[in-house]
């Protein structure tokens, strides 16, 4: 089946690409709004974009279903500040009701019992429940007709107790169980991981890392 992108409406493009681009990770964002709101939104448009600078992206609509600009999106373009979260399991329920549409002076972190402590580089709080934040500042934007892609340069980042190995910069992943978005309100886990043959990361010795460590 071939299909001509340009003859299909942007919410038909938006069902494709949505579909079939699977499974993405998620991005849990705060923000601070203008009267010191803490917003909390999930964003499945989202990736690494590099390590040197250390860079993120996360796409973002425009407007949310009033017609005005998403709290996330005027908050980054505000104060240039953002904290990435990403979930696991154990806040994936959270995670996901952060994105009901609330009124801006009502913050989601609230509204689904997650709790937030001073961040150490931005003044954008980090969410205590979640395994891995990224505090970042706006490194560059792009702006579409619909969306703003927000790329965040990477100030600090906070893990889990234990997560990481800092002597040999591996992270433990048998203790690490982020969900990834499969469309709509489908999401996948992350528990079934195996090694293609002879494609195993290795030490500089030579030795194979065990899956559940790289």
């Amino acid at each position: 089946m071939d299909i001509d992108f340009g003859e299909l409406t942007a919410y038909q493009r938006y069902k494709l690409m949505a579909s079939l681009i699977v499974p993405r990770p998620i991005a849990l964002v705060t923000t601070l709004g203008p009267t010191g709101v803490v917003n909390a939104a999930p964003f499945s448009m989202f990736n690494m974009v590099g390590e040197d600078p250390p860079l993120v992206m996360i796409s973002v609509n425009r407007q949310n279903a009033q017609g005005r600009l998403k709290d996330t999106a005027a908050n980054i373009l505000r104060s240039g500040e953002f904290v990435v979260h990403l979930p696991d399991e154990s806040i994936a329920a959270q995670m996901h009701a952060c994105g009901e549409a609330l009124e801006p002076d009502v913050s989601e972190v609230a509204h689904t019992g997650l709790t937030l402590r001073p961040s150490r580089a931005v003044a954008v709080p980090t969410l205590v429940e979640a395994p891995v934040a990224f505090e970042c500042v706006l490194h560059e934007k792009l702006e579409t007709e619909s969306r703003y892609v927000f790329i965040g340069r990477i100030q600090w980042l906070t893990v889990r107790e234990g997560l990481v190995d800092t002597e040999k910069w591996r992270v433990r992943l048998q203790d690490y169980h982020p969900v990834g978005r499969f469309g709509a309100s489908f999401y996948v886990k992350t528990n079934e991981r195996y090694a293609m043959s002879g494609n195993e990361p290795s030490e500089t010795e030579g030795k194979s890392t065990a899956i559940d460590e790289i």
